[in-house]
């Protein structure tokens, strides 16, 4: 069965486009979907016109964890803008972030993000080089540091 995480149509949100390659973005709040991977996302900017960078919003429900996986040629940050996180990278310590903070996590590194909080977590995804589904791979809880399940 193939795992889907991302919706194949593109977005529907406005893209104006300028002769030197600049751009704006605006994407639409209706584009936001569930993944599989127990996140709702909306994909603000993954174009192959630009393969050096995705950004994309998260929005996590209270009580809901990621699964543990890893990007394995792709470097993720998070940006948390709302709510409470308690994120495991690698082999450091599960970590409480909220906004502000920014979360690091090295390509081939295992990774999971639970929301312990009351309202959703909401934090921005940035890869480099762009997100592409086939560099997901689940990853075995045991990949993380401590795994508290």
């Amino acid at each position: 069965m193939t795992r889907t995480l991302r919706p194949i149509a593109p977005s529907r949100g406005r893209l104006l486009r300028g002769p030197a390659g600049e751009a704006v973005c605006s994407p639409l709040e209706d584009d936001e979907f569930h993944s599989a991977e127990n996140v709702r996302i909306l994909e603000a900017w993954n174009v192959s016109e630009d393969p050096a960078v995705s950004i994309a919003r998260a929005r996590l429900a209270p009580g809901q964890a990621t699964e543990v996986h890893v990007l394995s040629q792709t470097t993720e940050r998070y940006l948390v803008l709302r709510g409470t996180g308690r994120v495991e990278v690698g082999k450091l310590p599960p970590t409480e972030v909220g906004p502000g903070d920014i979360v690091l996590i090295p390509a081939g590194t295992p990774q999971r993000i639970r929301n312990p909080g009351d309202e959703d977590l909401v934090f921005y995804c940035i890869c480099t080089p762009r997100f592409d589904e086939s560099d997901y791979r689940r990853a075995a809880p045991g990949a993380l540091r401590c795994d508290d399940e």
